[in-house]
């Protein structure tokens, strides 16, 4: 007998049934499983920066990292990256040129997918741990889910796998509702199924966010260098109609130049395709090029351009008092084609590139008059990943997160930014018809995954 529809369910039926809750204990244990594995992922990227950037040249006599040192390192990287897209099972992961991957992944894609990232945040490109923290938690659910119960029905394993995302993106935000909102929106979850789903992943992503906590006080390891939090920004005061103007303004400039560094990833996706083992090493030397040049020219460290920024925007925003209008312009230029190069070349998340981008942004826009930095820094990061994103409801909400302290009138300032900016940069993007596909197509709808009542110190990732 066939399971019947999503529309045919009773929602409260269902969780009231002996085989959901039977799903909820599964569920819970399988978050447990997946945050282990993400937490262990995370904790290995820190560990290769430091090492590849700072105890390797100490190792082989030179004071610190060279000047030349990105060129070798990032061909490297190019090389092992080139080896996952061209020679193992799932490409290394979904192109992040396409916005935030969110389709399940089975199990046999998962090692390329890990080396892949691992390449690229461990040797110091321009994206985050996102993509791949999520395909941790779809990959290993799955596999885990085979052993317990492999006759269970398409629709169960996606929600366990649904689970599995959830716990394992949890450990970036450390905030299990933050993770939920934004897998909810790529996943394309709604109507009355969207409880039967949302409860079992917010449970695994409770128990995501308590494995971080837990995992550093036991180990007391800096966690700082893959997680994101609030940052400190100064109060923007009364909400003013200066402000809501500039922001009406910066956030079509901003999605404009989102587009623009999208763009250079998308053009890069042929190819690489065609030829990974020459474009993604040229990229690599490209990348380090374009970190060498700001590193020489503004006298600042090499790592402002490598790496995703996520480690770097705390003191990013301590330090913007001392950095020239010039110096943060060429960063913006530098850092955005950097991560333009990485996201058509390269495995990883964008969103953390597009928060530090972002403030960089905004960091620039508080010279302007009737527009300080706690209002320009939270409006042109909900921009910037609304326009990475396609995310609108997903940019506010990290916005919001991040920038707390600029007070509660920053918030009219993020939803105008982020609403502008996905109505910008959607028609921007439906200029080109191939580009229309999502990361939401990779996943099922939410009546397909409705269960049945049966059922360091470097830079960061």
């Amino acid at each position: 007998m066939s399971e019947p529809s999503a529309a045919q369910q009773d929602p409260t039926a269902v969780m009231l049934s002996k085989a959901y809750v039977r799903l909820l204990v599964l569920c819970a244990v399988i978050g447990l499983i997946c945050s282990l594995a993400a937490w262990l992922f995370l904790s290995t990227v820190p560990w290769m920066q430091d090492t590849i950037y700072t105890r390797l040249p100490s190792a082989l006599g030179f004071a610190a990292a060279p000047w030349w040192w990105p060129l070798p390192v990032l061909l490297i990287a190019g090389l092992i990256t080139a080896f996952c897209i061209a020679r193992l099972p799932g490409g290394g992961g979904g192109v992040p040129a396409e916005g935030l991957s969110s389709g399940l992944t089975q199990p046999i894609a998962l090692p390329g997918i890990l080396l892949a990232a691992l390449a690229t945040l461990g040797f110091g490109l321009v994206l985050g741990p996102s993509t791949p923290v999520i395909a941790t938690g779809s990959g290993v659910a799955l596999l885990v889910f085979r052993f317990v119960k492999p006759d269970a029905p398409d629709n169960t394993k996606k929600v366990v796998a649904t689970a599995g995302m959830f716990a394992a993106f949890a450990m970036i935000f450390t905030n299990p509702v933050i993770a939920a909102v934004i897998l909810i929106e790529a996943i394309g979850l709604g109507g009355a199924t969207l409880t039967l789903i949302l409860i079992p992943g917010l449970l695994a992503a409770g128990i995501g966010a308590l494995v971080y906590l837990g995992a550093q006080s036991i180990t007391g390891l800096d966690t700082s260098s893959f997680v994101i939090g609030p940052v400190a920004l100064p109060s923007m005061g009364k909400l003013s109609l200066a402000a809501i103007g500039w922001t009406v303004l910066l956030a079509v400039l901003a999605s404009a130049a989102g587009f623009v560094i999208i763009q250079i990833g998308r053009r890069l996706e042929g190819p690489v395709k065609r030829r990974p083992f020459v474009a993604v090493p040229i990229a690599g030397l490209v990348v380090a090029s374009l970190v060498i040049i700001y590193a020489q020219v503004t006298g600042q460290t090499q790592y402002a351009v490598l790496f995703s920024g996520s480690r770097a925007l705390d003191p990013l925003l301590s330090h913007a008092a001392t950095l020239s209008l010039a110096t943060l312009g060429l960063l913006f230029l530098l850092k955005g084609t950097a991560w333009g190069i990485s996201m058509g070349s390269f495995r990883g998340g964008p969103v953390f590139p597009a928060i530090f981008i972002g403030t960089v942004a905004g960091l620039l826009a508080q010279n302007l008059p009737g527009f300080s930095e706690g209002a320009a820094v939270p409006a042109l990061i909900a921009a910037m990943v609304a326009t990475t994103l396609r995310l609108p409801f997903s940019a506010i909400v990290i916005a919001m997160f991040l920038c707390t302290s600029a007070g509660p009138s920053a918030l009219p300032l993020i939803i105008i930014a982020a609403v502008i900016a996905h109505l910008v940069s959607h028609a921007l993007f439906a200029r080109r018809p191939e580009a229309a596909k999502t990361s939401a197509e990779e996943v099922p709808t939410s009546a397909e995954a409705a269960p049945g009542p049966a059922a360091g110190r470097t830079g960061g990732g």
